[in-house]
Parts: C-alpha cells; structure tokens; sequence
C-alpha cells in the first residue's frame, strides 16, 4: 500500500510538466498581447525578451510556493494521506480545465482555478472527515484557512474592476496629452513619459523580482542596517523619486542623441517586467502542489509513521524550494512558450478585443452587451451636453486617427493599436501588481493584463459603434468564464477528490486515463481546427484594384466553392441513403462555415472598394455580383444540409428507394457541371464556360422532371408527409442552387466575350 503514494508522487511530476505546458499557453496572453499588439517589436525579439524575463521570474519565486502548502487550509488538521488525495485531486482538475480553455482559446486565471481547486478538495475531504467522526458540518472552517482564503477571492474580485478603470483613465490622460502624433511631440514631452513608464516597470521588478528572492530577507549596512525587503517597503517615496529622475533623463539622452524609440524602449522591458512576473507569481500555480507533495513525502518517509497517522502540521513551516527545480520548470516554460500554438490563439482573442482596428468578431452581441452599449451612449451623450464645445473639439483633436497613405497594389498591416495604449498596458500593469504585491494582497495576474487592456481599449474609442457590442460581449464571456473557472473548479476538485477518497488507487488509475485521453482529444481537436484554416480550399479576400484582378483573384475563390460545393451537396445525399447522422452533422457544419466565409468576403466590400483605382470603379459591381451569387449557393447548401440532418435526426422515415436513386442522378449529373466549371476557373479558361451553360436546360429539366414524378408518387402512392416535404424541398432548393451557378457562369462569360480576353488577364502584384 505504502507504493501507491511513491506512484503518486511520480503522477503528480509527470503532471506538473503537463500542467506547466497548458498554464503558459493560458498565461502568455498576460505579456505577449501588448507587445505583439503594437508591432513595436519583432516577434522573434519579444519572445526572446519573454522568455528571459520568465527564466528570471522562475529562479525569484521560491516564496510563492507557501500558497499551496498552508494559503488554502490548515494543513495540521489533515493527515499524510489525505493530503496525498487532496494534491492528487487539484492537480487532476487543473490540468483539465486549464486545457479546456486553451483549447477555446479563452484566457482564464491559473491563480483562481489553483485556489478554488485547493479550496473544493480541502472541503470535500474536510467533509468526509466530518461524516466520518460524525461530527457537525459547521465544523468545516477549522480545516480552512478562512481569512487567507477570503482575502484571496476579495482580492481576485476587487482586480477586476479596479484593473479596469485605472487602465481606462491612465490611456484617456495619455491620449489627451499625446494624441495619436506621439511621434512628433518634443523631445521632452517623450522623456517625461518614459520616466514615469520606465521609473513604474521598474519598481514593479524590483518589488516582484527581488523581493520574492531568497537574498531579499538579508540586511545590509549600506542599506541602514535593515534588510532589502524593508528597504523596498520603507523607502517607496525615495525610490520612486529617484527612478522617476533617473529614467527622465535617460530618455531624453537616449531619444535626443541616439534617436531612440523610447515607447519601443518601455515595451520591449514592459513586456521583460510582466513575463517575470508572470513566472514569479503564477509558477506556484504549477508546480506548488506537486512540490508540497514531494516534501510532505520526504517528511512522512523519515516518520516511520503509517500514512494514516502521519500529521502534516509539518507543511505550515517555510521550506525554502530548490533551485534546481525552479530552473527546470523555468526552461519548461520557455519551451512552451516557443512552441505552443494555443498559446498563440489565447493571444489571439485578447488582441481582437481590443483591436483600434476592424477584426472578424469572434462573440455574437446579447442582451447584456446591447445593454450596456446603450448605458454607455447615454451617459455620453449627457457628458457631451454638459460640456463646453470648444473642449470637446480639443478632446475630439487630440482622440484623431491620422490616415496612412498606402500606395497602390500595397497590403498594409496595421497594428492592432500604438505604442502609446501598448506602453499604458504594461505601465499600468506593473504598477497595480507591483501596490498588491507590497500591500502583500494576492491577486490574478491574467485578470489585471486584461481588463487594462479593455479599459485602455475603451478609453481609446477602440469600440466604436461598429464593434462595440461585439467587444463587450466578448469581454463579458471572458469574465464569465472566469467566475465560470472558480465555480467548475472548486465542484469538480471536490467530486474527483471523493472519487480518490473512495476508489483509492483503481479510482486514481482510472482518472489519470481518462485524463490522457481527453488531453490527446483536445490536442487532435485543436490540430485539427488549425489545419482547417489553412485549407487551401479556403476563401481569401480580393486585394486588386482593377477589374481584371478582380477576376483573377474571384476565379479562385469560386473555383474553391464550386468544389467545396460538389462535397457537400453529395455528402447530403448520400448520408440520407445511408441515415448516416454522423455525417450528416459534420456537412452540415461544413455548409455553415462555408456560409460564414463567404459572409466575411461581404464585411470587407467596403475596404475593397476603397482600394479601387479610379479607373476600375466597374470592379465594384462584378464583385459585388459576385459575392451576391456565391451567397446564395452557400445558403442554398446550408438549407439542403440543415433539412436533411433533421429529417435522419429525428429518425423519421427513410427516403424510398426510387427517390434516393432520382436524387443520385441529379447529383451526379450535377457533380459532372461542377466539375467541368471548378476546372474552367482553376485553369483560367473562361471560354469553357459557353459549354457548361449550354447544359443548364437539360439539369433543370432534370429537376422539373423529378418533382412532376414525386407529385404524381404522392397522389398514388406516397404515405409519408414528411418524406414528401423533405424530398419537394431538396428539389427546389436545387433548381435554386443551380440558378444561383448559373447565373454567376453567365456574369464571367458575358464579362470574358465583352472585354477580356484570357491571355491578358493581369494577375495582382504580390507584395
């Protein structure tokens, strides 16, 4: 029996790796999204300049590591066992739930789902206990560490809105004193802010680097004799001053002789500042349990004590973690953050939100979000009302996005905002974590990263009308997937705590397994989510300027849904032939993400047009027609793909044979046109088009044909309602997905015979 806790101990480092691989691609939102934002900097440059600042943060963090030992419960009250049980159960769920939202590519808290885990295993087996002894469950709070634990979940809550309106009014200052010319600005103006910015960032490093190292408890003379933490504590004004000076002067040196970008300066050791701390603080929430489990075993080992006897008072003593250890979790956490795609897509997620440019929103608005856009407009209004005009005119200046003049033929890649709102998000950062830090108030790193983002975001009219309830909405699932972490979090430690308490090692077998597979599936999933969107069926939108571009560029696109088309269509019948509701579900996917591009390509008319030479004005029109046509096919294919899912879903009957067979020779013949026409488009030879069309009477009278047979079958002999309607509808929504074909054949035909000729069709420079 004594073996079952070594392969514990085993299990739980295999699963501080694992836990460490899931938490950085979570936590690297906290860091990367300002300085990749902003394009201020290289990505290679960043993620060089991230990884030095977590290998520095990990070797400070030895401190941090008491969270897990005594921060939650009181670890007297609980046996060697038990404990075991308890590290086994957190460890289990955090690794589970941290991949569940990587995979959603949401950002969520390592510091709450590590504490609330704590807390639902420390109670369910306080619980246990109780019922055990029969004793009364009002008990429960002499296991818990109540005044830690509240003082966390105040903290963790309070960050939210506080992070929020300070990130708000920092960038609102900042943009009214900078505007968006930050550039041009004196000499002075530039070195003032990078003073305050620089002298911030680095009492932040100071307090969260230094002070969490072992040598910060070490007194010196220099220092009066006090030790290095004191002196960070007592002398904050002094420091402060001192740093304030030093940097202003700094950067104007910098700036006014060696040309200097000093907000390129504040993001590239912002960036430095939070990855440190990042790893500092949040390591814990890593390998803090499985550390504290390896201890509590070394101490049980030498007891000579049984497991169930065995007190583990012994963890509220302050055992210093070894460096080797730290360093290794360090590197493991660089590794990851080089290579984990799912850290890139959470990164993803927080810069659309607060993008200052146009995105494909990823959240659908609701109520709430409506709501609050609404609150936000009145209250806006009321302000306007009250204020003088010539303020809001200055206001309404110095908030002026200025135009970049692209030329031609040019694909500009804006960044998703300036250095300016990119500098306020680390500064101001810093500086909240850095007062929660020296007020010794524990608090969500990932909570304080992003709601500074989507303050500054809205101080800075990121969310205008055209974004704002899409912004919000994204903001409000983000936040509710938070508090959604803590409550899943602490229910289902508990359970699994329970199912260990119970099961012992078959239950621990069995939930490691299950572990791994749904780690591998997630994996797979995501894999394959990544490999869709770089299909190279996928659409892509028009960059041309002049109409034969156009053409060239559209050629392609329709080529792909013509083929994407032919699929689909076909996969409908033949999963209605076999009730195959499986793949029936999966086309029916394939039609909505087919409808969804094309909706994309629609949201970017207005920029395309914006780019048409003067000349090419005519292009607006053949590409608006266009996208017109390749709509209707797609709704089409997602009405035939939608009905017949429903019917095979609802298990109704199936259709006859001689239906099933009149649907395959439509399909077949309109697989042979589609075929025919993918080919015309992807070879660029438009004259094959005159073939295609000359065949289109003899599909339709296919069709017609078919639904005079079903109208005479139901008169005589047809007994199922709803196989007569599903059948009428796949014939009618043919004819109207072949018209919607044919008609966009004949706007490329009539444009080829009119005015160009194959040979000098222009393909659009690449840039």
């Amino acid at each position: 029996m004594d073996n079952i806790y070594f392969l514990m101990l085993i299990a739980l480092a295999v699963l501080a790796v694992a836990d460490l691989v899931v938490g950085v691609s979570n936590d690297a939102v906290n860091f990367l999204n300002s300085a990749i934002g902003s394009k201020a900097l290289s990505f290679r440059t960043i993620m060089i300049v991230a990884s030095f600042g977590i290998a520095a943060g990990a070797l400070f963090s030895s401190g941090m590591m008491e969270v897990a030992r005594k921060g939650i419960f009181n670890p007297g009250e609980f046996y060697f066992d038990e404990i075991m049980f308890i590290f086994m159960a957190v460890m289990i769920t955090d690794i589970l739930l941290l991949d569940f939202f990587n995979t959603l590519g949401m950002p969520t808290s390592t510091t709450v789902s590590i504490v609330f885990e704590l807390l639902g295993a420390a109670v369910a087996m306080s619980l246990i206990k109780i019922g055990a002894d029969n004793g009364s469950f009002t008990d429960v709070v002499n296991y818990i560490n109540n005044d830690k634990a509240i003082q966390i979940i105040f903290g963790i809550l309070l960050s939210v809105v506080v992070a929020f309106s300070i990130g708000a009014l920092v960038q609102w200052v900042s943009r009214l004193l900078l505007s968006y010319n930050f550039e041009k600005k004196p000499t002075h103006v530039g070195a003032l802010f990078g003073g305050f910015a620089l002298s911030s960032i680095t009492y932040f490093i100071l307090i969260k680097g230094i002070g969490g190292t072992s040598f910060s408890g070490e007194s010196y003379d220099i220092i009066g004799g006090i030790t290095i933490k004191e002196f960070l504590e007592t002398k904050l004004i002094i420091l402060v001053l001192l740093n304030f000076l030093i940097w202003s002067c700094l950067s104007y040196i910098l700036m006014k002789f060696a040309k200097v970008n000093i907000y390129k300066l504040i993001i590239g050791v912002g960036t430095f500042a939070l990855a440190l701390a990042f790893a500092g603080n949040d390591l814990v929430n890593f390998i803090g349990v499985p550390i504290a489990a390896w201890q509590s075993y070394e101490a049980w080992m030498t007891s000579g004590v049984a497991a169930s006897d065995f007190s583990m008072g012994i963890l509220a003593q302050k055992v210093p973690t070894p460096t080797l250890l730290l360093f290794t979790a360090g590197m493991i956490m660089v590794l990851t953050l080089w290579f984990s795609s799912k850290a890139k897509s959470v990164v993803k997620t927080s810069i659309d939100l607060s993008s200052q440019e146009d995105t494909k929103e990823r959240f659908q608005p609701n109520f709430l979000s409506r709501s609050l856009v609404r609150l936000a407009i009145s209250i806006s209004e009321m302000l306007t009302y009250a204020m003088p005009k010539s303020w809001q005119t200055k206001i309404d200046t110095q908030f002026n996005k200025p135009v970049i003049a692209l030329s031609k033929n040019k694909v500009h890649e804006l960044p998703a905002f300036d250095m300016v709102r990119a500098a306020v998000n680390l500064m101001v950062a810093g500086i909240l974590i850095s007062i929660a830090t020296s007020y010794k108030l524990p608090l969500s790193t990932t909570y304080v990263t992003f709601m500074v983002a989507m303050g500054s975001s809205l101080a800075d009219r990121a969310w205008g009308a055209e974004s704002a309830v899409y912004r919000v909405a994204g903001v409000l699932n983000v936040i509710g997937g938070w508090f959604g972490t803590a409550i899943i979090a602490f229910i289902a430690s508990g359970i699994i705590l329970t199912l260990i308490s119970f099961g012992k090692g078959a239950a621990l077998a069995v939930l490691l397994f299950a572990a791994v597979l749904l780690l591998a599936r997630n994996y797979i999933s995501h894999n394959k989510k990544a490999k869709e969107l770089r299909a190279e069926d996928s659409l892509n939108r028009a960059e041309s300027s002049s109409i034969q571009g156009v053409i060239f560029e559209s050629a392609m696109n329709i080529s792909n849904v013509l083929k994407r088309t032919n699929k689909i269509f076909t996969n409908s019948i033949n999963g209605l032939a076999k009730q195959d509701v499986n793949l029936l579900k999966k086309n029916k996917k394939q039609g909505e993400k087919l409808s969804n591009e094309i909706d994309d390509l629609r949201d970017h008319i207005f920029y395309f047009i914006k780019n048409l030479d003067d000349n090419s004005v005519g292009a607006s029109n053949f590409y608006i027609n266009t996208l017109g046509y390749l709509t209707d096919i797609a709704q089409s294919l997602e009405y035939i793909g939608k009905v017949s899912h429903k019917h095979v879903n609802n298990n109704h009957k199936k259709l006859k044979y001689n239906q099933i067979k009149e649907l395959k020779q439509i399909d077949l013949k309109l697989e042979e046109i589609l075929n025919q026409t993918q080919d015309a488009f992807s070879n660029q030879s438009f004259e094959q088009i005159g073939l295609v069309l000359n065949q289109k009477q003899e599909l339709f009278d296919m069709v017609s044909d078919k639904i005079q047979t079903q109208v005479a079958r139901t008169r005589t002999e047809e007994s199922s309602p709803k196989n007569t309607t599903l059948y009428f509808s796949l014939l009618l929504e043919t004819k109207d997905l072949m018209t919607s074909v044919m008609n966009l054949l004949q706007q490329y035909h009539n444009e080829h015979d009119s005015s160009i000729a194959p040979a000098t069709i222009e393909q659009p420079k690449k840039s």
